[in-house]
């Protein structure tokens, strides 16, 4: 049986504090709207498996985002949508732990979102900071994974991992559990249409992205079974 990987606890640890000691300083910025791209596109793409179309995607200098989206006229498929910002957050950052942990993905990981913010830029970004955002902060983890050391390389990956992780649970608390914002937020956009109350969609989301976040990283903090030890054959 797998037993806790102490060491990666104490990465991620430290990585959190980090996170949390900076919260408010300008270095912190550019992962911040890159948390709230990955909010919208959660939106992007539960509109586009009810069968909606994605008209623009947009985030902005003051960390706000916006998805415009086409729906189909159907209750379920507005709940799916409204629900995959938070929750989608929640499941990212739950899969680059994972990835970053247990399976050292490295520099295909920095590759892959460099050609996510690339897809966004030019399919779905219609205004200038959007498209220049997405394109230059593709255009640097593109660099990173490139030349940068297979060591730092790591460091990159397990900060964005656990931020990304941090910030959607800041995310929830902030949007969700402040009674001002949340009454502009996605929850109060789908009590307009279930008549289930802003406050019991935020507790739902909530519970869903800690679990989420939980369950994945349960799973990438087990230190991986020591291989037996093969017998030598019998001449």
């Amino acid at each position: 049986m797998s037993s806790l990987n102490v060491r990666r606890l104490a990465i991620l640890v430290v990585c959190l504090a980090v996170g949390l000691v900076l919260w408010d300083s300008p270095v912190l910025w550019p992962l911040k709207v890159l948390v709230v791209m990955i909010h919208e596109t959660g939106h992007a793409v539960a509109s586009l498996l009810v069968g909606g179309t994605v008209d623009r995607i947009s985030v902005s200098g003051n960390e706000a985002g916006q998805c415009l989206s086409r729906l189909p006229d159907s209750a379920l498929g507005a709940m799916v949508v409204y629900s995959a910002g938070y929750v989608g957050s929640a499941l990212v950052g739950g899969v680059l732990l994972l990835s970053t942990y247990r399976y050292r993905v490295r520099r295909w990981m920095l590759g892959a979102a460099a050609g996510w913010l690339v897809v966004m830029a030019l399919l779905y970004g219609r205004d200038l900071f959007t498209v220049v955002f997405c394109l230059g902060t593709a255009g640097a983890l593109a660099a990173a994974a490139r030349w940068l050391p297979s060591d730092l390389v790591d460091v990159v990956n397990l900060f964005l991992a656990a931020f990304c992780s941090l910030y959607a649970v800041f995310d929830l608390r902030s949007d969700l559990w402040d009674g001002a914002t949340r009454a502009r937020s996605d929850a109060a956009l789908l009590a307009q249409i279930t008549y289930v109350p802003a406050v019991v969609w935020a507790a739902l989301w909530t519970l869903a992205s800690l679990a989420i976040l939980g369950a994945f990283l349960w799973r990438a903090l087990q230190a991986l079974p020591a291989r037996p030890l093969a017998m030598a054959r019998a001449r």
